[in-house]
């Protein structure tokens, strides 16, 4: 049956703007793309919105769509009336049961990973573009919030988690013609600490970000191997490829080099292989066939010298794919594939495959478990929980808040102001955006 999706007026009509409240939001389960129209004036309205359900989709599918302003379609706000004739021709089901049954919230936990990609209201990210925007009052606002007495930094903090990522790169460009000077220096002067670092990130390119991520990584005291699996493994091959070359352009190396200098053995042939960005894409058609062949290339592939049949699948294989694969290997043997990769491999290789089957199975799990890893120290891992939020602030982030509060039973906005201290914590909240039920 769907799930229905109980929705803030603010963030459907990207109005709301300020320092984030508690609200309470019910939030969708995974990732949609066609784009909903929705009212002009939602502030008083609250809508349900149903989402059908199957399979989640290629986590490289999981890009924003942009919601379009206009007028609602027939099956969003109010549902319908609840006749004989609409049920039959429509498959709607009311609202209301004729007996007991789970609250809505843990119906749509329920089905936590199988909302089809045709879902409600186009994107699960927590920021979408904002449909007020005004790139004149916002670099008046920036310039007030610098210039003044004391650095307004809930203004800085309210735009910038409130802009989409393009709308952030057009106040930018906007505030170097009006001003002659640049807004991500001028910020960073009057700025300092985890929330410098949280307004820069804000600011740069989505691919100079990851590039300095992905560099820091592997020349850092070692290479920190779940962040370089974070990077490759869960960026689609367009942003991956574009990564890569401002990697190449800013520190005038091809990363593969870097990783090849870096790492050694099975893990450089699975970083290397993961750059090449050479997965298949996802595909409607389902070759059981292969999925045949790639169990018992997997089930053959426990002597040494095999190491390479592992890569090889699972990194060139599509995500849907594989997950097909990972049932009937569990059928086959009677245990998981992550079972025969911890009696296969061990240390720093052993880590790197157990994350990618992570992000293969479920990607928004894997970082709802990041998050926790994160927030778990005995000092809050502020740049993972900053380069998570901020990567997956307009992709998936409602559907990782879900599953944060599946697995822990605690909400990841409970959990940030919990666990996080300073100015950082408000630029960490408004991302997240609000309180889970």
């Amino acid at each position: 049956m769907p799930s229905w999706h109980l929705l803030s007026p603010g963030l459907l009509s990207g109005r709301a703007e300020g320092p984030p409240q508690a609200t309470r939001e019910l939030v969708p389960t995974q990732t949609c793309h066609p784009a909903v129209r929705h009212p002009p004036h939602p502030q008083h309205l609250w809508y349900l919105l149903p989402a059908p359900l199957s399979r989640h989709p290629c986590p490289y599918e999981r890009t924003q769509t942009h919601i379009s302003s206009g007028a609602a379609p027939a099956d969003i706000g109010t549902p319908a009336r609840d006749t004989k004739g609409e049920r039959a021709a429509s498959h709607t089901m009311s609202v209301t049961s004729r007996k007991a049954r789970p609250s809505l919230t843990q119906e749509i936990l329920s089905y936590l990973g199988l909302a089809n990609k045709t879902a409600a209201w186009g994107t699960l990210g927590t920021l979408r573009t904002f449909l007020s925007f005004s790139v004149d009052k916002d670099v008046q606002r920036l310039l007030r919030a610098i210039a003044g007495q004391g650095v307004d930094r809930h203004a800085i903090v309210d735009v910038l988690t409130n802009r989409s990522k393009e709308q952030r790169q057009v106040i930018s460009r906007a505030f170097q013609e009006r001003t002659q000077q640049d807004l991500l220096t001028s910020l960073q002067a009057a700025l300092s600490g985890n929330l410098e670092r949280i307004v820069v990130a804000l600011l740069r390119p989505a691919a100079h970000f990851d590039a300095q991520e992905l560099r820091t990584a592997l020349k850092d005291s070692g290479p920190a191997n779940e962040v370089i699996v974070e990077i490759l493994a869960t960026r689609a091959p367009p942003q991956l490829q574009e990564c890569l070359a401002v990697y190449k352009h800013d520190f005038q190396v091809e990363a593969e080099e870097d990783i090849k200098s870096a790492t050694s053995g099975t893990l450089q042939d699975l970083f290397l292989a993961l750059a090449k960005g050479d997965r298949e894409s996802c595909s409607e058609v389902i070759d059981y066939h292969l999925a045949e062949q790639d169990v018992q290339a997997l089930k053959q592939a426990d002597r040494p010298g095999t190491e390479e049949t592992w890569v090889l699948i699972l990194t060139q294989r599509n995500p849907e794919h594989l997950i097909r694969v990972f049932d009937q290997y569990q059928r086959r043997t009677g245990h998981a594939p992550e079972r025969t990769v911890r009696d296969r491999f061990h240390g720093d290789t052993q880590i790197a495959l157990l994350s990618l089957a992570s992000v293969i199975r479920n990607t928004p799990l894997y970082f709802a478990n990041k998050l926790h890893e994160a927030l778990q120290e005995t000092e809050p891992d502020n740049q993972a929980l900053m380069r998570i939020l901020i990567s997956r602030s307009e992709t998936d982030l409602l559907s990782i808040r879900a599953e944060y509060k599946k697995k822990f039973g605690k909400s990841l906005y409970s959990s940030l102001q919990d666990a996080v201290k300073g100015d950082c914590r408000l630029a960490l909240l408004a991302l997240c955006r609000a309180e889970d039920l």
